[in-house]
């Protein structure tokens, strides 16, 4: 079952944050779904999901990356969108002294010139503690954690927002407030 959980899981992020068009759907400007029409198309794209595994895969996912609308009727992902002019309704935060986020050594000189960039994603992701950002840079790598000097990024005039999974998001992060390894 844990298989079938992870590659649900797998399935969702991709529809719900990058390609919703792939099961013939379009997000609407909240990033939601509704459940029966993605179950639906999904079953016509030889992908079979039940609303019992749909619920399994919302509940266990370890990194709670998606969120079931209030009268259960939606799905969406709570971060990590490629889809653009997804609005997720987020309210700007005030963000702790410093933030990381997990990168791997290859990007470093990338980083070091440029900062970080959003890229396809809609915000650049960020995590409240090293822990998270060295699991999240290891998927691809040696890992490098970065420290973002996240409440002086604020104080001169730049966004955060804390999505529903506890991520930090914000438009780009300038040089001069990353701390290197």
């Amino acid at each position: 079952m844990k298989k079938t959980l992870v590659k649900t899981g797998k399935f969702l992020s991709l529809v719900l944050r990058h390609k919703p068009e792939a099961i013939g759907m379009q997000l609407d400007p909240e990033g939601w779904l509704d459940i029966d029409a993605l179950i639906q198309n999904a079953a016509k794209h030889g992908k079979a999901i039940t609303l019992e595994l749909l619920h399994e895969v919302v509940a266990t996912n370890d990194k709670q990356r998606f969120s079931l609308s209030d009268d259960g009727l939606r799905i969406r992902a709570n971060q990590g969108h490629s889809v653009p002019d997804v609005n997720l309704e987020l309210s700007p935060t005030v963000p702790p002294h410093e933030l990381f986020h997990g990168t791997v050594s290859q990007f470093l000189p990338s980083i070091q010139r440029q900062g970080l960039l959003k890229r396809s994603r809609n915000h650049v992701h960020l995590s409240a503690d090293r822990e998270t950002a060295t699991k999240v840079a290891m998927r691809r790598g040696k890992p490098a954690i970065l420290v973002i000097a996240s409440e002086t990024m604020h104080d001169s005039g730049h966004e955060f927002f804390l999505s529903a999974n506890g991520v930090w998001l914000t438009d780009a992060v300038p040089v001069e407030f990353i701390v290197f390894p």
